[in-house]
């Protein structure tokens, strides 16, 4: 990438379409109105005008974004045009002929982050909402995007660097006269809450990444206890074989489901049971991986069929008495159900949104990547290690450096003359 180019790009998916949008972004945007629209509009203006140099390729709506007002903080146009294969082939020529280049991927979101428009967290919730397939994820990724915690990464910082800033003017400056020998009587409690607040982000995670990621729901049960079947039913699809031969499932099969705006990964696994057949203890390994691994288990026992041992899980266990036509079940369940007749199917789903509602909470996590646990947790450590330091000011003080740079790397930048600017006004030094 070269950040002097001027770039362009389709940015409206794919051809033929009713209106292609062509994107720029650089400093040669206002010669490429000037050649290909007869002239730079109004800024943030909207403009019917004949598009193409020389000869007419197009007629189409105009709009020029001058920067740093921008996206990208540069100068940026989109031409709004018909979602033509021949046209837009022949616009992007005619730019190119300028001086233009085709943007990399993700090339215009970088930019607006070197220019300071958006950072590295907002980024990743414009990846997120560009991929959100349910109302939550939207949500979660909207807040993201918006710099909701961005702004809680700030309120998390103004305190650190008002600790910061104690202990390092008492490190450098202890000769000066307005500089006190102790450390404020609630140094300490501050220091508390500053760890309160970072913990209880970081017990948000999990919620976060199951919104992002998907409710894992492993269905298991020994086999033909008709798990293949009930994935069928609530999916409303053939995605899964369904055989009276015992064993047929050898892989874990997901299957993603919306329910009520949460995402759903429906995973069908291999029926568990004693066998001589690789394949399927391979299928049987990878049922008891699934299982240790999900948010919720669907435990499922048939009437025609024989019994299984229920494997030690973590995940939230819902017992399901299935092919409730044939009979009651066994033994004690929370739910009966029958695929053939429906019964029970819309009480299995409302009882997975309720449980799938107290896993993330009523409010969009904030925090839902793996590297804003990472982040947290090196922030944590830190001023966890201050907390168990305040006898020895310097590693204390360093250990506040380290939750400080951990916070800097997750909002994408490390800026040490804030401290210095926040000691200053704080202790008159040097007056």
């Amino acid at each position: 990438m070269q950040s002097g180019d001027t770039i362009m790009a389709l940015s409206s998916g794919s051809l033929p379409s009713g209106v292609a949008v062509i994107r720029l972004s650089g400093p040669k945007v206002r010669n490429a109105l000037s050649a290909l629209a007869g002239g730079v509009p109004e800024p943030r203006t909207m403009v019917l005008r004949s598009i193409g140099a020389g000869r007419r390729l197009d007629q189409g709506l105009v709009v020029f974004f001058p920067g740093p007002h921008s996206f990208t903080g540069e100068d940026c146009a989109e031409f709004h045009v018909h979602g033509s294969p021949a046209g837009v082939k022949a616009i992007l020529a005619q730019l190119m002929s300028l001086g233009l280049r085709l943007a990399e991927a993700g090339e215009f979101t970088r930019r607006a982050f070197e220019n300071g428009k958006l950072d590295l967290v907002a980024v990743e919730g414009l990846g997120d909402l560009l991929g959100a397939e349910t109302e939550h994820q939207r949500q979660q990724a909207l807040a993201r995007y918006d710099g909701r915690l961005s702004a809680e990464i700030e309120r998390w910082r103004d305190p650190l660097l008002d600790l910061r800033a104690e202990l390092e003017a008492r490190l450098d400056f202890s000769d000066e006269g307005d500089v006190d020998a102790e450390l404020p009587a609630d140094f300490r409690q501050r220091l508390d809450g500053l760890a309160a607040a970072l913990a209880a982000a970081l017990a948000a995670v999990s919620g976060g990444r199951i919104v992002r990621e998907g409710v894992r729901v492993a269905l298991a049960g020994a086999p033909n206890a008709g798990k293949s079947s009930l994935i069928n039913a609530l999916s409303r699809s053939d995605v899964a074989i369904v055989s009276e031969e015992a064993g047929t499932t050898r892989d874990v099969r997901e299957v993603p489901l919306d329910i009520g705006g949460q995402l759903f990964v429906l995973q069908d696994l291999a029926g568990l049971r004693e066998t001589d057949s690789k394949a399927e203890a391979e299928g049987i390994r990878r049922a008891a991986r699934a299982i240790a691994e999900a948010d919720i288990l669907l435990w499922l026992e048939a009437p025609d069929t024989g019994s299984a041992a229920q494997p030690e899980t973590d995940a939230q266990v819902l017992r399901i008495g299935t092919k409730a036509d044939l009979g009651g079940p066994r033994g004690e369940v929370d739910l009966s159900i029958s695929v053939r007749t429906g019964q029970g199917l819309e009480a299995l789903l409302a009882r997975l949104q309720r449980i799938g509602e107290g896993l993330t909470g009523a409010e969009p996590a904030l925090v839902s990547h793996e590297r804003d646990r990472l982040a947290l947790d090196a922030a944590l450590a830190a001023v966890e290690e201050c907390r168990a330091n305040l006898e020895d000011w310097e590693l204390a003080a360093e250990s506040l450096r380290a939750a400080s740079a951990a916070l800097e790397r997750l909002i994408g930048r490390i800026d040490a003359e804030k401290v210095l600017d926040r000691l200053f006004a704080s202790f008159c030094i040097g007056k």
